[in-house]
This record gives C-alpha cells, sequence and structure tokens, in this order.
C-alpha cells in the first residue's frame, strides 16, 4: 500500500496486519470496550479486532529498561493533534538514521502490562521541523525553536512550559513522523522511524502519548543518550543543520528515567523504555 493521498486526513491507512481505514477515534474506542475484544468495522467492509503485531518477541529488551515507578508526566509540547495515522512505520519520505522504538506500557499500581492500550509517538525530522506546523516549526530558519522567536525567559523551548496545552489545528498536509499503535498481550508496540533532530532550546527528544479507555493518562518525552545523539548528528543529513545549542544537561524537560535503552542493529539502532501509566487516573 502506498502513502496516504495528500490533503485526505482519513483516507487509506495501514492498521496492523494489512487492514485498512480504520481511523484513531475508532480504534480508541473499540480498545476501550470489552477490555480489546469488541470488532470494529472498517470502511472496506472488514470487521477486525483491533490488537498489536510485533516483529519478533521484544520482551527480552526490556530488561532494566525502566521500573514501575509512575512514568514523568511532561508538557505534550505545541505541535500534538490526532493525525489518525493508524501505522508502525513512521517515516513517510523522512531522511535520516533509522531508529526502531520499542515501548513497554505497563499499569503503575499493579506493575502488569497494559494491554490493548493506544500509543501514539511524534518527532522533529533532520531539520528539526514537525509535520502539520512546517511554517511554524521553521521560526525563520537557522536554529530557532518551532515557533521562531526567543525561548522563554529562564531557557528551553516552546515546549518546555508547564501545564497543558491545546491540540494543534494543522496548517499543511504532512503526516510524517507520527503515528499510533495498539499494545499487544504484553503491552509493548513496536515504530519504524528516524533518530530525531533537534531545535533551539530542546534537547533530542520523542513525545509520547498513551490513551486507555479512552482517556490520555500518560504524555511524556523520550531521551537519547548524549554520546549516540552526537554521533548521529555528525552525519548526513543532520549534519546540515548546526549550532545545537541545548543538551541533556540543560534541558529543562530531561531526566534520567526518560532515557531508552539503545542498541546499534543493522542500519540503525534499536531503543527500548518501560512506561508506567496510571490507567485508572487515580494519581498512583
Amino acid at each position: 500500500m502506498g502513502h496516504d493521498h495528500e490533503g485526505q486526513r482519513v483516507s487509506r491507512r495501514r492498521l496492523f496486519a494489512g487492514i485498512s481505514s480504520l481511523g484513531l477515534g475508532s480504534l480508541l474506542a473499540a480498545c476501550s470496550s470489552a477490555e480489546g475484544t469488541a470488532t470494529v468495522t472498517t470502511s472496506t467492509g472488514a470487521s477486525v479486532t483491533p490488537a498489536a503485531t510485533t516483529a519478533k518477541d521484544l520482551t527480552s529488551l526490556f530488561d532494566g529498561a525502566g521500573t514501575c515507578k509512575l512514568t514523568s508526566t511532561t508538557t505534550q509540547g505545541p505541535y500534538y493533534f490526532d493525525a489518525d495515522k493508524i501505522r508502525g512505520d513512521i517515516r513517510e519520505d523522512r531522511q535520516g538514521v533509522r531508529l526502531r522504538v520499542a515501548i513497554k506500557v505497563q499499569d503503575s499500581e499493579t506493575c502488569k502490562p497494559l494491554g490493548n492500550a493506544v500509543v501514539e509517538i511524534w518527532h522533529c525530522d533532520a531539520a528539526g521541523l514537525y509535520s502539520g506546523a512546517e511554517a511554524a516549526s521553521t521560526g525563520g530558519g537557522g536554529g530557532n525553536p518551532p515557533g521562531g522567536g526567543n525561548p522563554p525567559s529562564g531557557g528551553g523551548g516552546p515546549d518546555s512550559g508547564g501545564g497543558d496545552m491545546a491540540d494543534l489545528t494543522p496548517t499543511d498536509d504532512k503526516r510524517y513522523l507520527r503515528g499510533a499503535q495498539v499494545t499487544n498481550g504484553d503491552g509493548i508496540v513496536e515504530f519504524t522511524t528516524i533518530w530525531p533532530g533537534w531545535y533551539r532550546g530542546r534537547t533530542i527528544h520523542i513525545h509520547a502519548m498513551v490513551h486507555f479507555s479512552n482517556q490520555r493518562v500518560l504524555t511524556t518525552q523520550l531521551m537519547f543518550d548524549e554520546k549516540l545523539n552526537s554521533a548521529v548528528m555528525a552525519k548526513s543529513p543532520y549534519s546540515a543543520h548546526t549550532g545545537r545549542d541545548t543538551f541533556n544537561d540543560n534541558d529543562t524537560i530531561y531526566d534520567d528515567s526518560m532515557l531508552m535503552k539503545i542498541t546499534q542493529e543493522d542500519g540503525g539502532y534499536l531503543g527500548a523504555i518501560v512506561l508506567s501509566a496510571d490507567s485508572d487516573k487515580d494519581g498512583a
């Protein structure tokens, strides 16, 4: 199947076993009913049970990749929106170092895997641009942060402040480096993407959001070891974007618990992390 036709927000998209045309809203509703056993009828007339698939058993990756401590919540940043992209490969036409992201979601109280949770990720490309907001995230060129202008007083980029932000209304039809998947019985999802780039005022990061029982139960960010960041930024096309000013040690959001466990594999890297979500939103 090819890429979605630009300008059509609800069009052809790939669902885990190749079933097309199921939007995020329908997916969330199905996963929140009957413990995920409900079926959904797609626009093709097929009936499917939303369930994640992964390329192989990834459970061993998460040994030592996290604990049952509630994962830190962060701002969703200024460029989140429901991209309605249910897929594992979110690269589109973006060039960069291949990165597989494996995320295990577990309940923060029981420490048990959280199946039938919907996980979304989104991040900028090698030049620091976000799809759906290319004009804003260009910021006038150079290394300016998304939205342009100077960082807020005290440092940090446009998504470094506290509190919730409103969802973005997209200003273009691009949807690269955004996507959603459903956790399997082991609480695991897997994405194929590229190593993120950077923009002024923020360290290199990936945004992540977890939905469960049709609620947003976790919004956080994923980070990388700086030695690996430096190695990747020295490669093309990242090397064309110079002047990086913010690293893990001076980022306003960075926390050691956000670091992914990274291993090198053919053609790129594999990153793994455990996210502990407050699935019933009782603060525990």
